[in-house]
């Protein structure tokens, strides 16, 4: 536990953000597509819970891992954004389900420590570009479902990504008060 709370408070963080393609405004709207490597993730899912809930029980458990709590007791440094896949409902809400995914720091992805909680994983995953919208403040639920929705207006009908999932992105510790960064990702389709 010490270990995680070191690492976050005190560890460098190694920021993934991505390959600008282009940036847009449209309706006082700032939005960008972006492209990103792929590489090993470690991720985790909590379902029957509400977003918020379960988000957090996810990423206090990745925190845990990154900050020593795997088989070679490694402490390995954060890197951001924490990725949050989110499944919305008809409704413009959230099912409760959400997937937890953090990219494993470079010095790592070759051999990365094996996880000792049996709810983490390691995947690979492919690269993917997203369309992106940023937004300050502490995000719940509602601050993702409203800047999706914003996002999904004006990209269009005539835009294809995915439509039955889309990523919440924090990209700062929770001690941090002011100068927050969140993003909604849509994947785009291939």
């Amino acid at each position: 536990m010490f270990g995680m709370i070191k690492n976050s408070l005190f560890g460098g963080v190694e920021l993934n953000n991505g390959t600008l393609i282009q940036k847009q405004e449209k309706d006082g709207m700032t939005f960008e597509e972006r492209s990103y490597e792929g590489g090993k993730f470690v991720t985790t899912e909590v379902s029957e819970k509400p977003f918020d809930e379960a988000s957090k029980e996810c990423v206090l458990k990745l925190l845990k891992y990154v900050g020593g709590s795997n088989d070679k007791g490694a402490g390995m440094g954060m890197t951001s954004p924490v990725s949050m896949i989110s499944y919305p409902t008809e409704e413009e809400t959230l099912q409760p389900k959400v997937k937890v995914i953090l990219r494993i720091p470079s010095q790592f992805q070759a051999d990365p420590p094996l996880p000792t909680d049996e709810s983490i994983q390691i995947e690979n995953r492919d690269g993917m570009t997203v369309y992106a919208t940023q937004f300050g403040g502490f995000a719940k639920e509602a601050d993702y479902v409203s800047y999706a929705a914003k996002l999904r207006s004006c990209l269009g009908p005539e835009v294809s990504y995915h439509k039955d999932y889309y990523i919440c992105c924090g990209y700062d510790p929770p001690m941090k008060p002011y100068g927050r960064r969140n993003e909604v990702w849509f994947v785009k389709n291939a």
